[in-house]
């Protein structure tokens, strides 16, 4: 664990306070002024400062203290503070948080709680500062991926997606089936596009079929074609997707939804590779790849008897399977950005329009049964309705934005309209409550007036994920 910086101008102290955290196997750098606090934030890897907010005999005022904790603040924001002073009011412990204080903690102190604070916060920082390593390490790699393949625009932050976006570039140059799963609005439709995209057939055909939409007797004509007068209302020779995308890439959507006699055709033409058009008795070859997807758990509708189980594992070579967004809460705020920006170009979004950092935290914290269509169909409905330039909550329509604790106030002298809420300060409340609550989430939640699925949201998109290590 990082060490923890002791700044104090009496021996005694510094002395109890370094016996204290090392025999809590915490390692201890002392600073008796203010200079020497200053040289060791700049010099040494620090998981917390305990600091003293006096420096002179006569000093009660706790001014040195203050202009210390801004002078490190202003090095490392992130950097865990803890104020310590018998000579202060209610009134100055408040400004030592709005500051940047994590804690503030009176004299003489309880060793107990001092050292419970102090080493929360130091894990808190080791934490981040791993979890800030992963996601530039993820962000490297994810960059990487796009510098070498078409992403087709797709936009994620997640683990889960880089995994997923890697095996579909993997799997896209080999000619074989691949069946997308995942709910409606994952992005099933985005996800074929790159497997399109990078594969061999990219400058072919690439024909996109919603099965769905088809009705049952519609579905050989629109596949394979029909000859005119091959039907009432068949005026004209129609030329079927199959055709249509010879030599290229059929993407069907919805594939769930086509009824077994439907199946059984589709079935046909992808062991043999050839069809006869709706009322032609002539034999033809397509050159297909066939890429589908579905909503629905295909194993499942194969033992309800709604799904062929031969043409299951004919579609379903590769599969790439789609998580919820739900599931995957670190992609929501980058996914809203994006969709914020396209908005920006329509007349009816009134220009450039930003999230507010309550907007952020309770689209994290919404369910999201209709993943991505849902969010930006919110989006836009915010964009519409919003009062000032950026978009709050309650514009958002989500039933997490009640649940949000008020926003603080902004610190005495701070700009008109400044966003106070930055997510330093938002970390800061959640690494405060855990510490309050010695790591109990439930009671951390509790306290921040949020559920516990919803401060897990929170602490995952911070780094914060100390549920075990803090029991």
């Amino acid at each position: 664990m990082p060490k923890i910086l002791v700044i104090d101008d009496q021996p005694a102290v510094c002395v109890a306070l370094t016996t204290l955290f090392e025999l809590h196997g915490l390692e201890v750098r002392v600073a008796a002024t203010p200079d020497e606090a200053i040289a060791a934030v700049l010099g040494d890897e620090l998981g917390a400062v305990v600091q003293d907010m006096n420096f002179r005999q006569s000093a009660t005022s706790g001014e040195e203290g203050m202009d210390l904790l801004r002078r490190i603040k202003a090095i490392d924001p992130d950097l865990p503070v803890v104020a310590m002073t018998a000579f202060t009011s209610i009134e100055g412990a408040v400004g030592l948080i709005k500051a940047g204080a994590s804690d503030y903690v009176p004299k003489p102190w309880d060793d107990r709680k001092l050292v419970a604070t102090v080493s929360n916060l130091a894990r808190l920082r080791s934490l981040e500062q791993e979890n800030a390593r992963l996601v530039a390490q993820r962000g490297r790699a994810q960059h990487k991926l796009a510098e070498r393949y078409d992403l087709a625009g797709l936009v994620y932050a997640s683990d889960a997606m880089h995994e997923i976006v890697g095996l579909a570039v993997k799997v896209a140059p080999a000619d074989v089936p691949v069946l997308i799963t995942g709910p409606n609005g994952t992005g099933k439709e985005r996800l074929a596009s790159i497997v399109q995209a990078n594969s061999r057939r990219r400058d072919r055909p690439f024909v996109k079929v919603n099965a769905g939409a088809l009705p049952d007797e519609l579905v050989e004509a629109e596949l394979f074609g029909a000859e005119a007068g091959a039907f009432t209302g068949a005026a004209r020779l129609r030329v079927g997707r199959f055709e249509e995308a010879d030599g290229g890439t059929l993407f069907l959507d919805e594939i769930a939804t086509l009824s077994l006699s439907g199946q059984a055709k589709l079935l046909r033409v992808l062991q043999t590779g050839e069809y006869q058009r709706l009322g032609s008795s002539v034999t033809r070859k397509a050159d297909v790849r066939v890429l589908s997807a579905t909503n629905r758990d295909l194993p499942r509708a194969i033992a309800e008897g709604a799904f062929r189980e031969d043409l299951y594992f004919r579609l379903n070579v590769i599969e790439l399977a789609l998580p919820a967004l739900r599931d995957r809460p670190e992609d929501i705020v980058p996914i809203a950005l994006h969709l914020l920006d396209r908005l920006a170009g329509a007349a009816a979004a009134g220009g450039r329009v930003v999230l507010s950092q309550r907007a952020r935290d309770a689209l994290v914290e919404h369910d999201w049964p209709g993943n991505v269509r849902e969010l930006e169909n919110r989006l836009t409905r915010a964009a519409l309705v919003r009062k000032g330039e950026a978009i709050e909550p309650q514009d958002l329509g989500l039933d997490a934005a009640a649940r949000l604790p008020p926003a603080p106030s902004a610190p005495p002298g701070a700009a008109a309209g400044a966003p106070f809420a930055a997510p330093s300060t938002e970390r800061a409340e959640i690494e405060r409550a855990l510490v309050e609550a010695r790591g109990v989430v439930a009671k951390a939640a509790a306290s921040l007036g949020l559920s516990r699925q919803g401060l897990y949201r929170r602490m995952d998109r911070l780094g914060i994920q100390i549920e075990r290590k803090l029991k």
